[in-house]
């Protein structure tokens, strides 16, 4: 297939959150590592992604996303295959492995799948894809870290008739970031398909699949508007990618990202280090997307193209 996306990629996509909680535990608080610092796991960005793409190309299938059945209630991972691709093949006893390529090459047919992978653990088989592309928790590199708290009132009563305050409407606590700028990294990498496309009819994730990613990481966090998350949405993409062959491998950029006080976003190391001779030498393209004019973005890397967000 002559549309191959071949070439090696290293980036971050940042998040920005304004009074909003882009991505809380289980007890409904933004996340927040030992040392207070808040973050966001990978699961939240990807959903973002899978949301976007599932919204705005629904010819593509999008495999590992939240659906419901006939009774509304979420299917399970069986009934989920069925959906999109009927019934399960049948297992041949003296090739067991025709079933399984038939399954796997079905999974390969979702956009999700070929970027990020998943893992299959069913009766029928167990599979287990390395995604294209990992990208890591996410981390507020703002100079603060402050969440509070606000209570909301429910226009219904409790119906617990044995509680002392069952004829009061209820009320409920929620809780926001004053403001957080997460990065996530990411990194792509076409020959983490390699092992397993040679069984199938798939050859891997095509320049398509990587436009629609970009434009997902660009947009996937503003478009998902949901009440708990107004407010959150993205703010930048730092796309640098290699050339054709690189074996090149750069650290987690997360670190290397800073937001000041005057919320200019402060690429000086990530300068730093793409600017080295050896590192240089190894980088086909750099693009930065951003709301220029609105985003305020310092100390990027020479030969950075800048480019608008959406």
């Amino acid at each position: 297939m002559n549309n191959l996306f071949k070439n090696r990629v290293f980036g971050c996509a940042i998040i920005k959150s304004v009074n909003s909680n882009y991505n809380a535990d289980f007890s409904h608080q933004p996340r927040t590592l030992p040392d207070g610092t808040v973050y966001a796991t990978d699961k939240a960005l990807k959903y973002t992604i899978r949301n976007y793409m599932d919204k705005n190309w629904p010819q593509e299938k999008i495999f590992y996303f939240k659906s419901l059945n006939e009774d509304m209630q979420p299917r399970d991972l069986d009934q989920n295959y069925v959906r999109h691709f009927g019934e399960f093949p049948k297992s041949d006893k003296k090739d067991e492995s025709k079933a399984r390529k038939v399954i796997l090459e079905n999974l390969l047919s979702c956009l999700d799948v070929r970027l990020f992978g998943g893992t299959f653990a069913s009766k029928n088989a167990n599979l287990s894809i390395h995604g294209v592309v990992q990208p890591t928790h996410g981390v507020n590199r703002f100079v603060e870290s402050i969440i509070y708290s606000e209570q909301i009132a429910s226009p219904f009563r409790n119906s617990n008739d044995k509680s002392s305050d069952s004829m009061q409407t209820t009320l409920g606590t929620q809780f926001k970031l004053k403001e957080g700028h997460y990065v996530h990294h990411f990194s792509v990498n076409p020959g983490n398909l390699s092992d397993i496309t040679e069984f199938v009819d798939c050859d891997g994730v095509t320049v398509e699949d990587i436009h629609k990613l970009k434009e997902a990481l660009r947009c996937g966090a503003t478009f998902y508007d949901s009440a708990s998350k107004v407010g959150t949405e993205n703010e930048a993409l730092l796309w640098v990618e290699l050339k054709e062959g690189s074996k090149l491998v750069l650290p987690s950029l997360v670190e290397l990202v800073n937001v000041n006080a005057e919320r200019e976003i402060d690429f000086e190391r990530v300068r730093i280090l793409l600017q080295k001779e050896n590192v240089k030498n190894e980088i086909l393209r750099i693009e930065l997307y951003y709301n220029i004019g609105i985003t305020k973005v310092i100390n990027l890397p020479e030969g950075t193209v800048e480019l608008e967000l959406n």
